[in-house]
């Protein structure tokens, strides 16, 4: 409790509208805190955050202050909180935030992991064969990855971590970040994965890691064309696919795209000992 801001308290206390994911918790925060709330209390949560977001919004068109508190992490990070700002937002209205504990940068500077750069890729998905599917996307990312994740599923999907990325791969498992049983788990992804399968509890973060980087040498074109069409199964357009891959190679552009155009003409007339490029 005492990572809450007094800045957290104040806004409480003078708030016209609080909008909590769970109200519970919060009339529990405020008792901690030694705080009454004076303005209305109403939940907003995943299951109403869609019709609820239009009655707030009219509550701020109309010159309410507005406060919105999620459980154990900040709004909109996996939290809800994107549609209501984004509807603010559109509508002209200022929003700020109240800075608080994060378990994307707590877990990312307590990994001891490379902080220069980084991506926070949220939660997997939940079925295997789409989870391996998203690891392999992000396979040749050289920034330290972020990951959140149930505690059922971790063990599951540091293995497939340790699948797609190696099992030496470093990573640290960070659970139950700035509350009473936190704890930091560091290590390579194999034996993280078989520390996992005892049974974790508590809400985790998993910080894994970035690709080593291998520059432009010993990246054929095959390879660079490759990671471009891992791109494009992935959703990306290919110039935008084609730029990425440039800028992480250390190439210029002109010279991917000269490999994606060379390969899809071997595929269309392929080459004269019969083999071809799929």
């Amino acid at each position: 409790m005492a990572d809450a801001p007094p800045r957290l308290a104040a806004e409480l206390e003078t708030a016209d509208v609080v909008a909590a994911e769970d109200t519970r918790r919060l009339r529990r925060l405020t008792q901690a805190l030694g705080i009454h709330t004076t303005g209305r209390v109403v939940s907003y949560f995943e299951g109403n955050e869609s019709a609820r977001t239009p009655e707030l919004v009219e509550a701020l068109t109309g010159g309410a202050r507005v406060l919105l508190v999620t459980d154990a992490g900040m709004p909109s990070v996996s939290d809800p909180g994107y549609r209501l700002v984004a509807a603010a937002v559109e509508h002209g209205i200022k929003v700020t935030a109240v800075p608080g504990p994060s378990a994307v940068l707590t877990a990312l500077a307590l990994s001891g992991l490379p902080v220069d750069r980084f991506c926070f890729e949220g939660f997997l998905p939940r079925k295997a064969g789409e989870r391996l599917g998203k690891l392999r996307e992000v396979g040749d990312e050289r920034r330290t990855m972020v990951f959140f994740e149930a505690p059922h599923r971790l063990d599951d999907t540091l293995a497939a971590m340790a699948e797609v990325f190696g099992a030496d791969r470093r990573a640290a498992v960070c659970r139950e970040l700035t509350k009473t049983y936190e704890e930091v788990k560091r290590g390579p992804l194999g034996e993280l994965a078989a520390w996992a399968a005892e049974g974790v509890r508590g809400e985790i973060t998993v910080v894994v890691e970035g690709a080593a980087d291998s520059g432009a040498e010993g990246l054929d074109a095959e390879e660079l064309v490759r990671r471009v069409q891992v791109r494009e199964e992935a959703g990306e357009r290919r110039k935008e696919a084609i730029a990425a891959v440039a800028a992480d190679a250390g190439l210029p552009k002109r010279e991917v795209f000269d490999a994606v155009v060379a390969a899809k003409n071997a595929a269309r007339t392929g080459p004269a000992d019969g083999k071809g490029l799929s």
